[in-house]
């Protein structure tokens, strides 16, 4: 299957974008009896999520015939063993409900697992950024570059709480205590997609977190990399994709990735 991804990108740019409208427009008058608990108390979703994932996979069914679906509100088809569409239509699902952002829609596509496009909506802001593989990445249509700070005693980070796998809560604890000594600080803005494209336009130096999923990860880390940066698991490898654990960054990817080695037992 021959693929058109500048085409694409901007086929997906549009839907984004309606789905991100869709998303602000309940924001609005969002009533909280309507959320739902999935299997723990801050593990949420509403119906807002399955309504955004329903409109990304009719629409993308059409964008890219016969590819195959991974989303974070049940959507799983095999379709073509070649391209796969990972999604989370609303990233962020607790800061919405709470009416806090920030919230996205995340959109990626891999190609037998190498992700090849990613779409990361951030609704609150109206901000779309992008990437594909051999492209630049942008945000609104303007070329993003990651932060040149260089060293982790300069940086601001990001990062997320687990939702399972308390177990590495307090080798976890420790990585954080460590950073909030040695950086300008540690953000926890409730997006992991977010998180990832701000480390991209240079908001943030750099992002660390575990217990992630595909869909959380997938489009972001593409923009990080076509900004720039690196993206790797704690040990420093390739397997953040499904691997559930991600640290993305510029200069101070390094000292970030011996700091939670340090700690992780790796």
């Amino acid at each position: 299957m021959t693929v058109d991804l500048e085409q694409l990108e901007m086929d997906v740019i549009e839907l984004s974008s309606e789905v991100a409208n869709f998303i602000g427009n309940e924001a609005k008058n969002f009533d909280k009896n309507k959320i739902e608990h999935k299997d723990r108390p801050n593990n949420l979703v509403s119906y807002v999520d399955k309504e955004a994932e329903k409109i990304l996979v009719k629409a993308l069914k059409v964008i890219l015939p016969g590819s195959g679906f991974l989303g974070e509100e049940g959507t799983s088809l095999e379709g073509s063993t070649e391209y796969k569409w990972i999604i989370d239509p609303l990233d962020g699902t607790t800061n919405f409900t709470h009416g806090l952002p920030p919230f996205a829609v995340s959109i990626g596509l891999a190609k037998k697992n190498k992700i090849v496009l990613g779409v990361v909506h951030e609704v609150s802001k109206m901000e779309c950024f992008s990437a594909t593989l051999d492209g630049p990445a942008s945000c609104n249509g303007n070329e993003i570059k990651i932060s040149n700070t260089k060293f982790l005693n300069e940086s601001l980070l990001a990062t997320g709480f687990p939702y399972y796998h308390f177990d590495k809560r307090e080798e976890y604890l420790s990585i954080i205590k460590t950073f909030l000594e040695t950086t300008h600080g540690v953000r926890r803005l409730g997006s992991a997609a977010t998180d990832l494209v701000y480390v991209a336009c240079g908001r943030m130096d750099g992002f660390f977190e575990y217990d992630l999923n595909p869909w959380d990860v997938a489009a972001g880390s593409l923009i990080v990399e076509r900004a720039g940066g690196k993206v790797t698991d704690f040990k420093g490898g390739n397997n953040f994709l499904y691997g559930g654990e991600i640290c993305a960054a510029g200069s101070i990817h390094p000292e970030m990735v011996e700091i939670i080695k340090g700690y992780w037992g790796y």
